[in-house]
């Protein structure tokens, strides 16, 4: 099933050559736009259930597109920052900061950027899909002190501004496992902080840590990891998970099957069940995931019952996400 959709992917595509500036990638269920430096949010595309064009993070279902960072500010970036040296990469800041492009390399459902941060470190994001899931990509990000000398404090930011399709900047955010990872310094709501790691980044409305749920509102996620000494010629290596699911259920599925340590979730503000549907209408409203692993901590959802770990969870809740899947075909069968 996944290489007919790499196919099709393909064929949509056009299979553009490598070496090119950005690039729209898909493996049929998501869509990533990966922009130069590693950052998402680019122009281009196809219009998903709002019009929108450009592309961040999109959740295809059923032939239509649910965009999820686009609208509005184009905030999802990183930075990385070596003994209070730092350089960063976010749309919305305008160009990268203290960063050099080394290559980016792609092809129709992968990416590869490789950046230089002075002389002191190659950072290498690496967008590929998930083989444990169709619903996730996974991006290796390798940082390699390249200084000659070791480096005694290494921090790394990346930044996220839910915008959740149907209902861009009126969004829930539920952020988990940050306690239990060590080298989580810090994560919030805001979306809308620098992405350079040394500039202070304050919560918008106190949700910090781990929380349930926040909003209805235009809130995001911002995390803030110390990797701590990194010696002179090694490198360090973790991973983040970008994707979308039909429901709150499936989208913790999706991180089991990955061994996350650390997620962010954004869902509709018309869902508050989060059943993947909205409360008054029914209108779908999909979950779309933002997760990490290689952060010092431990993997948060048992891969065999991976709706019982994260609160809140209860059998009327995954009884609920199945009725909706169960919904969700009865309506496609009738189209």
């Amino acid at each position: 099933m996944k290489l007919l959709k790499l196919a099709a992917a393909a064929a949509l595509l056009g299979m553009a050559g490598a070496s090119q500036a950005s690039m729209i990638i898909t493996d049929g269920n998501v869509k990533l736009g990966v922009d130069d430096y590693g950052q998402l949010n680019v122009s281009g595309g196809v219009a998903d259930v709002t019009g929108l064009t450009g592309v961040g993070l999109r959740y295809l279902d059923d032939g239509l597109e649910y965009e999820s960072t686009y609208h509005g500010c184009l905030c999802e970036g990183w930075g990385v920052a070596a003994d209070g040296i730092a350089g960063s990469a976010n749309n919305s800041f305008g160009a990268p900061s203290g960063l050099s492009l080394v290559s980016f390399d792609s092809t129709a459902s992968t990416a590869t950027s490789v950046t230089t941060m002075g002389g002191l470190l190659q950072i290498t994001h690496d967008f590929a899909l998930a083989a444990e899931s169709d619903n996730l990509y996974r991006v290796a990000v390798t940082i390699e002190n390249i200084s000659g000398a070791d480096i005694a404090e290494l921090l790394y930011r990346r930044t996220f501004d839910w915008d959740t399709s149907p209902t861009p900047f009126d969004e829930f955010v539920t952020i988990g496992g940050t306690a239990g990872a060590s080298a989580v310094l810090a994560a919030n709501e805001n979306g809308f902080c620098s992405s350079d790691p040394t500039v202070s980044c304050s919560s918008i409305f106190g949700n910090t840590g781990d929380f349930t749920a926040a909003g209805p509102d235009d809130i995001g996620s911002n995390f803030d990891f110390d990797f701590g000494a990194l010696l002179a010629g090694e490198s360090y290596t973790f991973e983040i998970f970008y994707g979308g699911a039909a429901n709150r259920n499936a989208a913790l599925s999706a991180l089991a099957s990955v061994g996350a340590e650390v997620y962010s979730l954004g869902w509709s503000g018309l869902d508050a069940d989060q059943d993947g549907f909205g409360d008054a209408n029914g209108e779908i409203t999909p979950t779309y995931i933002f997760g990490f692993a290689g952060v010092g901590g431990t993997v948060i959802i048992d891969p065999d019952d991976p709706v019982a770990v994260p609160a809140p969870a209860s059998a009327l809740l995954f009884a609920s996400g199945l009725l909706a899947l169960f919904a969700r075909r009865q309506r496609y069968a009738k189209l």
